[in-house]
């Protein structure tokens, strides 16, 4: 692992409030950087909340068969049991 500078997330997560804080600036300043229309917000957030929650739904595991269930419970007793 190379430890010779921050990772790709700190650098990542730096350049977006750079961009944030400059939008805001701008903003401030009286300039439209981002031309959103109010109707916009909305679809722009309703999309957003969609997007995060497919996701979140898609990434967490779903068993809907009784078979899927029972295999969620052997996998669990499996766990427990090696945590100890």
């Amino acid at each position: 692992m190379n430890n010779n500078g921050p990772d790709v997330g700190t650098i990542t997560r730096t350049v977006i409030l750079i961009l944030a804080l400059t939008n805001q600036i701008f903003t401030t300043l009286g300039y439209s950087p981002l031309p959103i229309h109010d109707s916009q917000v909305q679809d722009l957030i309703s999309i957003s909340i969609t997007i995060i929650v497919s996701l979140m739904t898609w990434w967490k595991n779903n068993s809907f068969t009784h078979s899927a269930k029972i295999g969620d419970e052997a996998m669990k007793a499996s766990k427990t049991k090696n945590d100890k």
